[in-house]
């Protein structure tokens, strides 16, 4: 496919509040183009109008309610006259643990949000996407291929998001759509150093994994890879570069 200018181009990102996503979005907007941040954060807009005060619009919704989803994808379209691109970045770690230690509820959890939640997204947004012949991206992890020992329910999740971009991928293509899929280690993020670095039994869980698997990416980096990703309609992005023959 031809190379993919952002500019002028419509992005609705979920989970565009936090690390990665707000930071995806000011890639994109250097980019030039226009983002819709869909979040659960109460106060989305005000967040969206700090990254843009004529560029950028705030929508508050729940990736795991289909509903709320057809929804924000509406008034996206409504304010700002169409969807180019879908990023499916709205999702969580839980709590890492042992499988025997994590609890049924906390599973789901991760399960609901990272799994439901990436095809609630791409549901409600796909028809928009064809339309203006697009992409989705989708955020998965290195952990899909690699041992998620400590945290398998995300790993699994992030899995499952992988064979999504790879079915996906192929059902859009004879529309001139196309699917990205980011794979990432551990990003700097709010969610890493609350979810891990503030719990001591997590670091020393970790502790036990390879060194290579602890290094942290900062978000400009990952937003940076999304970013140049979508410009060459690439069909994934692996950071670090390392696993790339380990996919």
């Amino acid at each position: 496919m031809a190379s993919f200018d952002l500019n002028d181009k419509v992005v609705m990102i979920t989970g565009g509040t936090g690390g990665l996503g707000s930071a995806t979005a000011r890639a994109l907007l250097a980019r030039g183009a226009r983002v819709a941040v869909v979040d659960l954060h109460e106060k989305t807009a005000d967040l969206a109008a700090e990254l843009s005060s004529d560029r950028a619009l705030g929508f508050t919704a729940d990736v795991c309610d289909r509903n709320a989803m057809d929804l924000a994808v509406a008034l996206v379209t409504e304010r700002l006259g169409r969807i180019d691109v879908a990023i499916a970045n709205a999702g969580i770690l839980g709590t890492p643990a042992t499988v025997r230690a994590t609890p049924a509820a906390a599973a789901e959890k991760v399960l609901q949000v990272n799994v439901n939640g990436v095809l609630n997204t791409v549901a409600a947004s796909i028809e928009d996407v064809i339309a203006n012949q697009g992409q989705v991206v989708l955020i998965s992890s290195v952990f899909a291929f690699l041992n998620g020992m400590g945290a398998v329910p995300y790993a699994m999740s992030k899995a499952a998001v992988e064979q999504l971009g790879r079915g996906l991928r192929i059902e859009l293509a004879q529309h001139g759509a196309s699917v990205l899929t980011a794979y990432f280690a551990l990003i700097q993020t709010d969610m890493i150093r609350n979810g891990v670095d503030a719990d001591p039994r997590v670091v020393e869980l970790l502790a036990s994994t390879p060194k290579p698997l602890q290094k942290r990416l900062e978000p400009r980096e990952a937003a940076e890879a999304i970013a140049r990703g979508l410009e060459n309609r690439a069909p994934r992005v692996i950071r670090p570069r390392r696993w790339l023959h380990s996919s």
